[in-house]
Formats: C-alpha cells, sequence, structure tokens
C-alpha cells in the first residue's frame, strides 16, 4: 500500500511540492479546478474537483483513504487552507482545526482574532453590496477612527493582490468597494486604516505548537493606489532588533488565529509591516507562501526547504529541511507591460533561459498574441526572474538587468495601447507615498508615465518640435529630434531603465540606428515631440508602438 500525499493546486506554485513529494517517496495526488493547469503531468494521479468545494475534495479522500497505508493533505501557494484543514479534520489526518484555518482565509475574521488579542492591527470594518451607501453617509468630520482616510479595501477571501487597492477620498470608495467585492467569493471585502512603512514576508513551519521561522524578506511594492509586487529581496538588510520585534509580532499573529495549537501541525505565511508606531499585522494565512518564496526563495537563499518541511508534518512525520545551510541572497524581480497585445517577446536565448550564472529561474507568463495590461495585481504581470548569490549586490543586479533584458513589443493597432500613449485615462490621487521609486508626498496617478518628469522637463517636452517626412517607405533612416535635458536627467523607468537604455532598446527593436537629427536631414524621417512623449508615457514599449504606428499608414 502507498504512502499518499493530497496537493491542492497544480499551478507553477505547487511544482516544488508535488517534486518534492515524489522525492521523498511519497505518492503525488494532485487536485486542481482546472484540466490545463500546467503541473498535471507532474503527478502520479490527477482530478480535477474545484478546490472551494470542501466536501467534494472529502470525500475523495475519504474514498482513497483505505486504499493507502498513511494519507495526507496539504497545499502550498493557494488561498484553499481551509479546504486542506476541513478534510485533515473529517479524515482524523495531520493538520490545523478548520475554524483556525478560516480565521486565517477571511479577512475579517483574521482582524476579529488580532484585536482580541490586542495584537498590532489596522481599525476595519466590513462592507457588502448592501450597505456601500450607508457605509458611505458614516464619513463625517466626527467620524471614528476607522472611517478616516487614507484606507485600504479588499476582498475578504482572496490572494494576489487582486481587488486590493488603497482609497484616499471619499469620491473613490464606491467604487473601490464595488470592484473589491466583485473579487469576493462571499461578496464582503474589508477596509481598514492604511499603514504605512516598508513591508516583509515570513514563512514558519508550526509543528505541535512550536513555530520555527524559515526567513524574512524585503517586498518591493510599488503604483499607488495599488500594490504591486515588483520583487522581494530574502534576507532583508533591516537592523536585528527591527527583525525581532517583527517575527514576535508574526509568532503572536500565528498564535492568535489558532495556528499554533499543541496538537496543530502546518504552515503560516505573513505579510508584516514596520509602521511608524512599530510593526503591524499586514495578514497571516494557514499556508506556505506563493510568489516563488516557499519553492525557490528559501533554498536558494538558506538552504532551508519549507515546502518538504511541510510535506513531511502532513504524513505525519516531524518535519526535516529547516537547517540553514548557507547564507545567500536570493533576489526575486518581475517585468511588466503597458496595455495592448503581444507582438513579439525579445531577449530569451534559445534555450528559453537568460545567460547569466546567477540566475535560477526565468519564468515567463505571457506569450505572442496574448492580451496585457498594466498590473492593478500580483497575478497580472508579464513574468519574474530569480537570481540567487552570496552577495547581495550581486543578486539584485542579476534579476534586475535579467528583468530589463526582457523586451515585449506590442500590436501598434490596438485601441487600448494607443490610448494608454495618447489620451489622458489616469486617475489622480494626492496623498503621502512613501519607499516608492517615483517620489514621496506628492501627486500620484494610476497607470503613472514611465518617466516622471519635473515641470520644467515637461514645458522643455512641449516646446520641442514635431516629426517631419514621414513616409515610412520612402526613407532608408530615421532621426531623432535631440532632448539633452531629459537624456541628462538621470531619471530611470518603473523598470529601471535609464533614458539611453531605453533608447537602446527602441533601436534593438526597430533595427532603426535612430541618431540624432543633424543639418543634413533631407529625405530623412525625423522624429520629434510625439516620440519623446510616447517613450516618457511607455518607456520603449511605447516609442516603438509609435513608430510602428508610422509604419502601418
Amino acid at each position: 500500500m502507498k504512502e499518499t500525499i493530497i496537493i491542492l493546486g497544480a499551478g507553477v506554485m505547487q511544482g516544488p511540492a508535488i517534486e518534492i513529494a515524489k522525492e521523498s517517496g511519497f505518492y503525488a495526488v494532485v487536485l486542481d479546478g482546472s484540466s490545463s493547469a500546467p503541473c498535471i503531468g507532474m503527478a502520479d494521479r490527477f482530478e480535477q474537483i474545484d478546490l472551494k468545494d470542501k466536501e467534494g475534495i472529502e470525500t475523495f479522500a475519504r474514498s482513497i483513504q483505505g486504499k493507502n497505508s498513511r494519507l495526507g493533505i496539504m497545499t502550498a501557494g493557494t488561498d484553499f487552507s481551509a479546504s486542506v484543514a476541513w478534510t485533515a479534520e473529517k479524515l482524523g489526518l495531520p493538520g490545523i482545526p478548520y475554524q483556525a484555518a478560516l480565521n486565517a482565509s477571511d479577512k475579517a475574521r483574521m482582524r476579529e482574532c488580532f484585536k482580541k488579542a490586542s495584537l498590532p492591527s489596522p481599525e476595519f470594518f466590513t462592507i457588502t453590496a448592501a450597505d456601500i451607501q450607508s457605509r458611505i453617509k458614516s464619513f463625517t468630520p466626527l467620524a471614528e477612527a476607522h472611517y478616516r482616510f487614507p484606507l485600504v479595501i479588499k476582498p475578504v477571501d482572496n490572494m494576489g493582490s487582486r481587488g486590493c487597492r488603497r482609497v484616499d477620498s471619499i469620491d473613490d470608495f464606491e467604487k473601490a468597494a464595488k470592484e473589491a467585492i466583485g473579487f469576493s467569493r462571499s461578496g464582503r471585502a474589508i477596509a481598514e486604516k492604511y499603514m504605512d512603512g516598508p513591508e516583509f514576508s515570513v514563512d514558519a513551519i508550526v509543528y505541535h505548537g512550536e513555530i520555527t521561522i524559515c526567513g524574512l524578506a524585503d517586498r518591493h511594492i510599488f503604483f499607488p493606489p495599488f500594490f504591486i509586487e515588483m520583487g522581494h529581496t530574502m534576507p532583508t538588510v533591516i537592523e536585528e532588533e527591527k527583525q525581532f520585534s517583527l517575527l514576535e509580532t508574526f509568532r503572536a499573529g500565528v498564535r492568535a488565529l489558532g495556528l499554533a495549537g499543541k496538537d496543530n501541525i502546518g504552515s503560516a505565511k505573513g505579510d508584516i509591516k514596520l509602521t511608524s508606531q512599530g510593526p503591524m499585522i499586514g495578514e497571516i494565512a494557514a499556508r506556505l507562501s506563493g510568489g516563488y518564496m516557499s519553492g525557490w526563495t528559501y533554498p536558494y537563499s538558506s538552504g532551508a526547504l519549507p515546502v518538504k518541511a511541510a510535506i513531511l508534518m502532513a504524513m505525519g512525520y516531524k518535519p526535516e529541511g529547516l537547517t540553514l545551510q548557507k547564507n545567500w541572497t536570493c533576489a526575486e524581480r518581475a517585468f511588466i507591460s503597458i496595455p495592448g497585445t503581444v507582438k513579439q517577446i525579445s531577449g530569451i536565448g534559445d534555450t528559453g533561459s537568460i545567460a547569466d550564472n546567477n540566475i535560477n529561474n526565468f519564468f515567463l507568463r505571457i506569450k505572442e498574441g496574448d492580451k496585457v495590461f498594466f498590473p492593478e495585481n500580483n497575478v497580472s504581470k508579464c513574468g519574474n526572474i530569480i537570481a540567487s548569490a552570496p552577495e547581495r549586490e550581486t543578486a539584485v543586479a542579476a534579476a534586475e538587468k535579467a528583468a530589463r533584458s526582457i523586451l515585449i513589443r506590442l500590436d501598434p493597432k490596438d485601441s487600448e495601447t494607443q490610448e494608454f500613449l495618447f489620451k489622458e485615462t489616469r486617475t489622480e490621487h494626492t496623498a503621502e507615498v512613501s519607499g516608492l521609486q517615483h517620489g514621496e508626498d506628492e501627486k500620484f496617478k494610476f497607470p503613472p508615465d514611465a518617466f516622471r518628469l519635473t515641470d520644467d522637463l515637461r514645458n522643455a517636452l512641449n516646446l520641442l518640435p514635431e516629426y517631419v517626412n514621414t513616409a515610412y517607405q520612402r526613407y532608408d533612416s530615421w532621426l531623432i529630434i535631440p532632448f539633452n535635458d531629459f537624456q541628462s536627467s538621470g531619471l530611470k523607468d518603473y523598470m529601471g531603465r535609464t533614458v539611453d537604455e531605453a533608447l537602446d532598446a527602441v533601436r534593438q527593436l526597430t533595427g532603426f540606428t535612430l541618431p540624432i537629427a543633424c543639418e543634413n536631414a533631407e529625405n530623412k524621417v525625423i522624429l520629434g515631440r510625439s516620440f519623446w512623449a510616447a517613450l516618457i508615457r511607455g518607456s520603449y514599449q511605447g516609442a516603438v508602438c509609435y513608430i510602428d504606428s508610422l509604419g502601418e499608414k
């Protein structure tokens, strides 16, 4: 009879769990609601079951329980830890109580647990579609503190930052609430006081009341009013005293949710913020993290294998693989796109990878013909790079350089791209914005310009002459009118490219040398103000799309 582990999810994030389970000698049965999930082929057996259907999962697990010498169930990187706990509780398998899993899955319940335990957690209230208007009426100058802006609104039961955004005024409240409720399986959202300061991620293994920390990572969050993680770096660089304080707060949160009882085994993933008032709990989930952390970052950084430990515990064994074997830095970085349709992807080698000894993994999440969007959540990015090295600077530089090397050319006929580049469709927000690449304590717009110009540079752009001689087929060379103040400004786009690097990407994709316009420019295509405006708005993608649009005429 087999020792069998049931793993919820057959996506990329569950790949390491399936692989480690099989390497550990267990028969891997994988469940997913999609018959086309990418890691189905890795499983010993696959069953298509909706992961929200806890009763269906219980029924299936019960049907194979007596046919196996040992049975366990787990997940990593999904938001279905409650389905795992329900099944484990009903079948007497190792796990956590179902009610504790609900505490860690439903953000309203989570906040109530933290409040009851007097833990540092923001004030909050829940919202349904039926009470949005009554909630709006509660915003008065004398309202309670949790009705004062800025707020963060998000669904109570989703992950990946879907439907999550910052709200700085009553004008934005209704739209944000409706969007968050739309992403909620239970039709509820939560509004909570905004927490300032940097954010950190931590994973832990919980074994009979003992909480073992696997590591602490810096999260790199951008693009307000949304919260887009453009990467993480492990280990963190903050002082040890602050690390201790953050981790003690996290441990207290794990206990408050009921995840660390003496008979419990499981995992916990936390997002913790270091605010001006000290550590505060963002969220704690009863599972290992997604975002390429639990299956990739931890092993590359320290040699720890939290996925292996979680699998062994689910199977009724003591956790192994948590010994720290090295002290490297692992850096994950994402790459993104402006809105449009993918026409071409460049920067990938013949083997589908990136030639750099420090690059461990390259995950491309798009293909030619796909629609892409400027990200409003953490599932709408175009891909991710993972790098590691003994030195932090080396790992970070390798990941960021590799992310910049991926060039995405868009179809110039896509109306969403044209609107993004040449029509003012952004919303404006005014708030304190700390720790963001594009500045602090100022007005910000979403989607942002790739390069944020000063007023002086904006005025200089408006004074540039427009292009001339645009008959694409008639001329064998293209020139650009110089924009010296911008080119020497030191500004970088939202991927960290300098102006010169963005221009080099334009040259690479179009095949034009694009020298600076000179006196002998007769019978040449000369690019001026609109070219630079497109580059400023959408970096190399905007400039290439502008050139391609001329070619379509």
